[in-house]
């Protein structure tokens, strides 16, 4: 249905569509066609700017992959609090982590969600896409970095937009 009505970003248009209805002062007719209206248009205007869509294999691994980043930023927060508390000094290192993901919106949430977390931040990302800079608070060894971002992080990420 949303193929027929040229709806570029049909998810976007639920989206938008959806807080329109909950911002508006109940559901009213003139809401709807409001809301129905700017779901078409937005991704419309907007559409050059969205990239060609991925494919998510396994869906419905982004709830547990969510949860696990939550879980992450709560033991973080921890060791960073506990690293300013403690007078032994961090051992900051940058680690040049390799890519195996290739698609820019899988690159950009395993960024993200490195940046979420607390005690690392991603830096930059290579020209080629093929790897990722990042910065360590804390930690032992480079292999330690890349080892967890990828057991954690990476690899079912891979398994989502293979």
């Amino acid at each position: 249905m949303f193929d027929r009505l040229n709806f570029p970003q049909p998810w976007l248009s639920l989206v938008l569509f959806s807080t329109w209805q909950f911002l508006s002062d109940g559901i009213s007719g003139a809401s709807v066609v409001m809301g129905l209206l700017l779901a078409w248009i937005i991704p419309q205007i907007t559409h050059g700017f969205w990239p060609e869509r991925p494919a998510f294999v396994k869906v419905w691994r982004m709830p547990m992959f969510v949860l696990i980043v939550v879980w992450d930023i709560l033991v973080a927060s921890c060791k960073v609090a506990v690293l300013i508390l403690n007078p032994r000094p961090p051992k900051p290192v940058f680690v040049n982590y390799p890519l195996q993901l290739e698609h820019p919106l899988a690159i950009s949430l395993l960024a993200s969600t490195i940046s979420l977390t607390p005690g690392t931040v991603s830096a930059d990302v290579s020209d080629d896409n093929k790897t990722l800079l990042i910065h360590a608070l804390d930690a032992e060894s480079e292999q330690e970095v890349i080892d967890a971002i990828h057991k954690r992080y990476e690899k079912p990420l891979m398994e989502m937009f293979r």
